[in-house]
C-alpha cells in the first residue's frame, strides 16, 4: 500500500496544480506564460493527461509560489497517517479518500490535525500507564495498604476508648500514645502516597516510575545522535562508549539495560552497514527474507535493523516489539495504532506471542485493530533461543515482531486483534481473557 500509495501521488501532480492554481485565483492562461508554455499544454497536465518533472516542475512551482515537492509528492506521509489514523477514531463518515486533497490545499490545517491526533495518541498512552500502574504496580498496592492499615489502628484504638468508660488512666495513657502513633504513621503514609501520584516536575523523579527498558527507549528517542555514532563507528566498544558518553538520566538499571542494546546494536550494524542496507531495503520494499539472504543475516537480526531505521529513509513508518519467553515485552518501538501496554497482558492474538509456541518458524500476518476504520498493520514474527544450545538445559526464547503500518490488501483473512482484553471491544473473541471495559461492539 505504501508503494502504491506513492506512485499514485506522482500521477495526482496535475490535479494539485489545478487546485493550488484554483486557490490563488490565478487564470491558466496566466500560469503558462509564467512557466513558458502554452495553456493548451497546461490543461493537459492539469488533467493528468502529461507527466512533468525536473525543469518544468520547478518553473510552476515559481509560477503557483509552492514548493515543487508539495505538487509532485503531495503531503508528506507522516501527516496523511496522522489524518488517517484521526478519522479512525470517530464513527462519523469521513472522506478519507479526500486527505491529500485537504492536505495539499490546507497545509498548516492538515499539520495541525496530525499534531492534535499524535498529542492524543500520547495522551492515551500515558493514560494506559497510568491505568494499569494503577491496578497492578506494587509500590502503589503497599502505599494503600499501609495507609488502610494506620487507619483501621486508629479506628479500632479510638471505638474503645469511646465506648468504654471504665478504662482506667494508665491504659487510657497507653491508647491515647497508640493513636498519636497511628496518626503521625498515617500522616507520613499520606504524603508518600500523594507524592508518588503527582506528576513529576524532574527527569529524575520520573525515573522512580520508569523500567529500566522503559528508560533507554525514551533515552534513545531523546539521544538518537548516540546512535548515529554507533552507526559511523560498529567497532568501538560499547562498553567504552557508555563510560565516555554523558547519560546522567539514566538509573543503574538503565545503564545496564542500555549497554546490553548497545553491544547488540553495534553487532547488527557491522552486519548490515547503514550505507549498504538503506538503499537494499528500499529496493527490497522491505522484505525481510531478501534482506536476510543478501545480507547472510537471521531474521530478528533483519527485523530489528528495520525497526531501528529513521523514517526519512523512503520505508513506510515501522515499529518494532521484542519479547522474551513470557511474553514480558523488553524493548517497544511504537507507530501510530500499535501502542501495547507493558503492565496488561497483551492481545495473544498477536504474531508475536503466536511466534513463541512455533520456534524458529517466520510467521506473515496482517493484523488489523478494532473499529470501522481500524489500524492495519503487516507484521513479520520470529522466535529464536537467546541461549547458545546446551544438552543440560532448554534453549531460553527470545520473540522478535516488525509492525509495518498500512499495509497492501494480503490474500488471507486478517488477524482481528486488539490491545489488551480489557480495552477490546470485539464480541465473541475466543482469546478473551476478561470482560473489556468498552461497551461499543465491533
Amino acid at each position: 500500500m505504501y508503494w502504491r500509495n506513492r506512485l499514485a501521488a506522482h500521477a495526482m501532480t496535475g490535479s494539485r496544480i489545478r487546485e493550488r492554481r484554483l486557490d490563488q485565483g490565478m487564470r491558466q492562461a496566466d500560469v503558462a506564460d509564467a512557466a513558458g508554455i502554452s495553456a493548451s499544454y497546461l490543461n493537459l497536465i492539469e488533467h493528468n493527461k502529461r507527466r512533468i518533472g525536473g525543469k518544468l516542475l520547478q518553473s510552476l512551482a515559481r509560477a503557483l509560489n509552492a514548493d515543487p515537492a508539495s505538487l509532485s509528492e503531495g503531503a508528506e506521509p507522516a501527516v496523511l497517517n496522522g489524518m488517517r489514523a484521526a478519522a479512525a477514531r470517530t464513527s462519523q463518515p469521513i472522506e478519507t479518500d479526500r486527505a491529500e486533497d485537504l492536505a495539499t490545499r490546507f497545509p498548516g490545517w492538515a499539520g495541525l490535525i496530525a499534531a492534535q491526533e499524535a498529542r492524543v495518541d500520547t495522551l492515551e498512552a500515558e493514560v494506559r500507564v497510568l491505568r494499569d500502574r494503577m491496578t497492578h504496580d506494587p509500590a502503589l498496592a503497599g502505599a494503600l495498604h499501609n495507609v488502610i492499615t494506620a487507619v483501621t489502628s486508629i479506628r479500632a484504638t479510638a471505638g474503645i476508648l469511646a465506648n468504654d468508660d471504665n478504662i482506667d488512666a494508665d491504659w487510657q495513657r497507653r491508647f491515647h500514645v497508640n493513636i498519636h502513633d497511628d496518626s503521625r504513621r498515617l500522616a507520613v503514609e499520606s504524603e508518600a502516597l500523594v507524592a508518588y501520584l503527582e506528576p513529576p516536575t524532574e527527569a529524575a523523579s520520573s525515573r522512580e516510575h520508569l523500567t529500566g527498558f522503559e528508560e533507554v527507549e525514551a533515552f534513545l528517542l531523546r539521544e538518537n545522535k548516540l546512535l548515529d555514532w554507533v552507526e559511523a563507528h560498529p567497532n568501538a566498544a560499547p562498553e567504552t562508549l557508555l563510560r565516555d558518553y554523558d547519560a546522567p538520566a539514566l538509573s543503574r538499571e538503565g545503564r545496564e539495560v542500555l549497554l546490553q542494546y548497545l553491544v547488540r546494536f553495534s553487532k547488527d550494524v557491522r552486519l548490515m552497514p547503514r550505507a549498504t542496507f538503506v538503499p537494499a531495503a528500499v529496493a527490497a520494499h522491505g522484505d525481510p527474507s531478501t534482506l536476510a539472504a543478501q545480507f547472510d543475516a537471521d531474521l530478528p537480526a533483519v527485523l530489528r535493523r528495520l525497526g531501528g531505521l529513521p523514517a526519512d529513509v523512503g520505508l513506510p513508518p515501522m515499529g518494532l516489539a521484542i519479547a522474551d519467553q513470557t511474553g514480558a515485552l523488553t524493548y517497544l518501538k511504537t507507530v501510530p495504532g500499535f501502542a501495547p501496554s507493558r503492565f496488561t497482558a497483551g492481545c495473544p492474538l498477536w504474531p508475536l506471542y503466536a511466534a513463541l509456541t512455533q520456534p524458529m518458524r517466520p510467521i506473515k500476518s496482517e493484523v488489523v485493530l478494532p473499529g470501522q476504520a481500524g489500524a492495519r498493520f503487516m507484521c513479520y514474527a520470529i522466535a529464536v533461543p537467546k541461549t547458545h544450545a546446551d544438552f543440560s538445559a532448554a534453549p531460553v526464547l527470545e520473540t522478535t515482531m516488525l509492525v509495518v503500518s498500512d499495509p497492501a490488501p494480503g490474500l488471507q483473512e486478517p488477524i482481528k486483534a486488539g490491545v489488551s482484553c480489557r480495552v477490546c471491544p470485539r464480541s465473541g473473541c475466543a482469546a478473551r481473557r476478561e470482560p473489556s471495559a468498552i461497551e461499543v461492539k465491533s
